[in-house]
């Protein structure tokens, strides 16, 4: 079984390059089944859960190519409508081919999604607004039997929470469809404007709103096109925490300034120095951390869920209390009992973490229990005295390309074993 094994204490320096959003390249992939021709995906990264998405679309039938980090997909001939459950299993996103598939297919069946197990990521908000849209849906066992007569048509749809999945999933199923679509608490994610952007490339007809508003003119087909994803702005925030940890200082490249925003007050205030680039951010740390009073996880433009876990390893080693508060997820702390191994110190009293910070941390031998856990672990191994083994690289491997290789460009004593 794979590790990466961190020998921790070097401080880091250099530059690091951010590949392409992995919460972007999901839904894109899904995207490309209402186009009935050639796209052509760039900055797409090579990670499990893309891979999974691929392994996805060649089973219902499109052809998929991978030429560096650029994918092409044709979608010209879908043969399938279905997606066996060890495929759905393989990602939690797969609920996102749903509406896809029910637009270009007229009905589907698929299985309750798999991925990490942080919590409960219920379905219903997707369902109940697929039903809105026109949609039958019979569940039974974790299976969803769907079809639709037609085609979806439009109508006004109000989330009660501002779900990324759901947001998306509605986009998906109203692109090709008979009249207008307006969701209001959409998620306001740069993912979202993401795909909208990849959809109206292919014809499409998508406002997204600062509000919380999007507006979806049903089209009646729409065509292949060429995209770029944009930079996953959660990898940078980990690079980042792992800069703040182990000190240094490093230009973190290829990114959006202002999708960071969310996050560079928590650096700012731990007392890193941060400047901001048009497309880098250089973060420098020298001294010793100071606390962050509160953290609360929110959707967008608020504090994101992904980042709550290596920023909760960064504060391990400040000077004083720091508190996360996670209202995303109810069992995003399983990390909690591997970074105490490190030599952290941290409770937990239901969504509230109290961190008191360590002089130091010390090596140990840890496993990754889900993707941003496993981040975390590799940041506060990086900080610590000593030899770190972590297990459970598959998880990191969904969301991190060849993290070790990253982290080593930058000073890092970092690499796979078994």
């Amino acid at each position: 079984m794979d590790k990466i094994i961190v020998n921790g204490g070097n401080r880091l320096g250099g530059e690091i390059s951010v590949h392409g959003a992995k919460n972007s390249s999901l839904p894109i992939l899904a995207a490309t089944l209402l186009a009935e021709g050639e796209c052509v995906i760039h900055n797409c990264p090579d990670l499990t859960d893309v891979r999974a998405a691929c392994d996805i679309l060649r089973y219902l039938g499109c052809k998929v190519k991978k030429e560096g980090s650029t994918l092409v997909v044709d979608s010209s001939i879908i043969s399938k409508w279905d997606i066996p459950e060890g495929l759905m299993h393989e990602m939690r996103s797969s609920i996102v081919f749903l509406g896809p598939i029910l637009s270009r297919m007229h009905k589907a069946r698929l299985y309750t999604p798999g991925g990490c197990e942080i919590g409960l990521r219920p379905i219903d908000l997707h369902l109940s607004s697929l039903r809105m849209l026109g949609a039958h849906i019979r569940e039974s066992h974790g299976e969803l039997i769907c079809r639709i007569d037609k085609g979806f048509r439009g109508s006004n749809i109000t989330l009660s929470f501002p779900s990324v999945g759901a947001t998306e999933n509605i986009i998906l199923a109203c692109a090709v469809s008979e009249g207008v679509t307006n969701i209001f608490n959409a998620a306001r994610e740069p993912e979202i404007a993401d795909l909208a952007d990849f959809l109206n490339k292919c014809g499409a007809r998508i406002k997204t709103g600062t509000d919380g508003t999007v507006t979806v003119e049903g089209v009646s087909s729409l065509h292949g096109c060429e995209h770029r994803i944009i930079p996953d702005r959660i990898t940078a925030a980990t690079y980042m925490s792992a800069v703040a940890t182990a000190g240094g200082e490093v230009l973190i490249k290829d990114i959006v300034p202002m999708h960071m925003k969310p996050v560079i007050s928590v650096f700012e205030e731990s007392g890193c120095r941060i400047n901001m680039g048009r497309d880098s951010v250089k973060i420098r740390k020298t001294e010793r951390l100071k606390p962050v009073r509160n953290v609360r996880t929110m959707p967008y433009p608020g504090f994101p869920t992904d980042a709550q876990a290596p920023v909760m390893a960064m504060t391990a080693l400040a000077d004083g209390t720091s508190v996360i508060v996670e209202n995303i997820f109810e069992s995003r702390f399983k990390h909690v009992p591997q970074l105490i191994r490190l030599g952290s110190a941290i409770k937990i009293e239901g969504r509230v973490a109290l961190i008191d910070g360590v002089e130091r941390l010390y090596g140990a031998k840890v496993c990754a229990p889900d993707l941003r856990g496993g981040s975390a672990l590799v940041v506060a191994a990086l900080g610590a005295e000593g030899r770190s083994e972590i297990s459970g690289t598959n998880h990191i491997d969904r969301g991190y390309e060849k993290i070790e290789e990253s982290l080593r460009k930058i000073g890092a004593d970092i690499r796979r074993g078994v």
